[in-house]
């Protein structure tokens, strides 16, 4: 038998008042008197009347929901970021609903059109590299929409992230200390990050007044399960250093490392990308670019109720955070 939906028409009707009324208690609206209050709480608590966001939402314009998009619910950096989002989202009373686009720019289009059905006021995309169709469908909204931790070369976008660029450079300096040759790994699907990455490590490499060798920056699609291929190439190059910008390639790489009778960090140093929990378990644990990835995920949130809200204070679409290096047992 098919569960029967309460509607705010039999909580009015058992209660002997106004639909409105009802909307009035449900919204908090203070003009409502107390007894009538109380007889209307009662209602909604004996018929375990649940409000609908979406019908709320068409007559108030608004849903007070905001969609996310992830792009790999199990990758820590992620969750990391997704909490700090959840508890600004709390503090505002917006409710979040949660989407995974698997790292796959046709699903990312999907679940975009998907949240966009469900009447969300605002959409917070995290990470990931957006192509030119998903950019397409993003300006053909009127949805107001925030970067958490991505790069977005759109003047006009909102973005909060760190300066990949310069993270890059301040890891890759550090190993440079003690090594000629540093090496860099990183996803090739990352484009936009890539470019700013490359950068920094070109600029490190400057700096240091070193020789630089265009071999040296490893682009793979590849995840910690292809680890002894990249250690092939990292052998055959024979660096002292490297900078991964994905915590469980790094983890990964480590352990076929260590697997070899390579020892970090006497005779490889490894500074990874993300900071997550992965680089604090491996041992020795790695060093890593520490990013505020909390800090990140609240800004975003806060951002997104600013532009939802018309707020006339936004200084600036594009926030950059402060980065740190988090040292570690993976360095000297």
């Amino acid at each position: 038998m098919e569960k029967q939906t309460i509607t705010i028409y039999d909580v009015a009707r058992e209660a002997g008042v106004s639909m409105a009324t009802v909307s009035r208690v449900v919204n908090g609206n203070p003009n409502v008197k107390p007894s009538t209050r109380k007889k209307v709480s009662e209602v909604i608590d004996r018929l375990n009347y649940r409000p609908n966001a979406v019908a709320r939402g068409l007559a108030s314009k608004k849903t007070t929901t905001v969609g996310v998009i992830i792009p790999n619910i199990t990758n820590q950096f992620f969750a990391l970021l997704a909490n700090g989002i959840d508890d600004i989202a709390a503090m505002y009373k917006y409710n979040i609903i949660l989407a995974n686009s698997d790292d796959n720019s046709d699903k990312e289009i999907k679940v975009f059109n998907t949240l966009l059905a469900q009447q969300v006021d605002g959409i917070i995309i995290m990470g990931s590299d957006i192509d030119e169709a998903f950019q397409k469908e993003i300006e053909r909204s009127s949805t107001p929409v925030v970067y958490a931790g991505t790069v977005v070369e759109l003047e006009e976008a909102y973005v909060v992230n760190i300066d990949d660029e310069l993270a890059s450079q301040h890891a890759t300096e550090k190993l440079l200390k003690n090594n000629d040759r540093v090496a860099m790994v990183d996803k090739t699907s990352h484009q936009s990050k890539n470019k700013h990455r490359v950068a920094g490590f070109k600029k490190a490499y400057e700096n240091a007044g070193k020789a630089f060798d265009e071999n040296l920056m490893i682009m793979t699609e590849l995840d910690f399960r292809e680890a002894e291929r990249i250690v092939d190439e990292i052998v055959d190059l024979d660096v002292g250093g490297l900078v991964v910008f994905d915590d469980s390639i790094a983890v990964g790489i480590l352990n076929e490392l260590i697997n070899r009778g390579i020892n970090v960090p006497e005779d490889i140093e490894i500074v990874t990308g993300h900071n997550t929990r992965l680089a604090e378990l491996a041992r020795p644990a790695l060093a890593s670019i520490e990013l505020p990835l909390y800090d990140i995920g609240a800004v975003s949130m806060r951002l997104l109720t600013k532009i939802m809200n018309n707020e006339d204070d936004i200084e600036s679409r594009q926030i950059t955070l402060p980065h740190k290096i988090k040292e570690r047992g993976s360095t000297k």
